[in-house]
């Protein structure tokens, strides 16, 4: 689909729940082929520090995406008071632990601990999350490596869809590690022209008006106007607010379906994604531990 053809026709809706449910198909006879071939069942482990009711939620959400597609999930709960050292030490547990094929360590973890180096701790082959900066890295570099996992689901659904991504100019609002920079690295590798924008961005409108594809990934609830995007623009909505209506975006949606040639819902378009990418590349790793890689 590009995005000159569609400009007057009506807007695709990116469903991301919809694309996620019929992954999950997928993922179910590859577990099982995985079981058939090793007698191990793929396994995900989470780590939950601390007691924020907002991650807990995440991590029995991410539970309950591994119960569908067969696979087993290992959470791992740590008091608020844990320590650096002792989380990097039940990372390295998980590392050595042959029947872990995806490691998650829950954002955010308690301020006094060091995140990034909890992060860095995770081995490669078992980032299913797309954290570390070797993986960043390689993945910027377009060697093989795990893809943050929101950014990584995004890409997934606009291939889904058919958008061709190639000289199109996109612009990121957000620079966070896990999110808008390496948002702006794969439509770079997918040969967009990015802008990076941010909170402080000066004149952020004009940048958003030049967008064939504007993703929101900023954190601030619809900081990003409907008036500002240009017909027949790619949206996509990686933020949400919960609010008494059931929550928005970092864009403001409304109108947007009679601007915008697609976009994601919120909810139901990018978080999906996220979720669905995470049990992907931890099967993706079991894949590789069992030698069923293909690629």
């Amino acid at each position: 689909m590009s995005i000159a053809s569609t400009a007057q026709e009506p807007a695709t809706i990116l469903d991301g729940k919809a694309l996620a449910i019929q992954i999950e198909q997928q993922l179910r006879t590859r577990v099982d082929a995985i079981k058939d071939k090793t007698g191990r069942t793929p396994s995900l482990a989470t780590i939950l520090v601390g007691d924020d009711p907002a991650s807990a939620t995440y991590v029995r959400m991410k539970g309950n995406a591994c119960k569908r597609v067969g696979m087993d999930s290992i959470r791992v709960e740590m008091p608020s008071v844990t320590t650096t050292e002792q989380l990097l030490a039940k990372i390295d547990e998980l590392n050595s632990n042959p029947d872990v094929h995806g490691i998650l360590l829950q954002h955010p973890v308690p301020e006094h601990i060091d995140e990034r180096a909890c992060f860095e701790q995770i081995d490669l082959a078992k980032d299913g999350d797309g954290v570390t900066c070797l993986g960043f890295g390689r993945m910027a570099m377009q060697q093989s490596a795990y893809g943050s996992c929101t950014p990584q689901g995004i890409m997934h659904l606009l291939a889904h869809h058919g958008i061709e991504l190639a000289g199109l100019e996109a612009v990121v609002v957000g620079r966070s590690a896990i999110l808008g920079k390496p948002m702006a690295m794969m439509l770079l590798n997918a040969n967009c022209t990015v802008t990076i924008c941010h909170s402080r961005t000066q004149d952020l409108a004009t940048h958003i008006q030049r967008a064939d594809i504007v993703v929101g990934a900023v954190g601030v609830p619809e900081l990003i106007k409907a008036d500002w995007i240009k017909a027949g623009a790619v949206v996509i909505d990686a933020g949400f607010h919960p609010t008494d209506n059931g929550g928005v975006g970092d864009i403001e949606m409304q109108g947007v379906e009679n601007i915008a040639s697609a976009y994601t819902p919120v909810p139901g378009g990018v978080g999906p994604m996220t979720i669905n990418t995470l049990i992907r590349q931890t099967v993706d790793a079991a894949e590789k531990a069992a030698g069923l890689d293909k690629r």
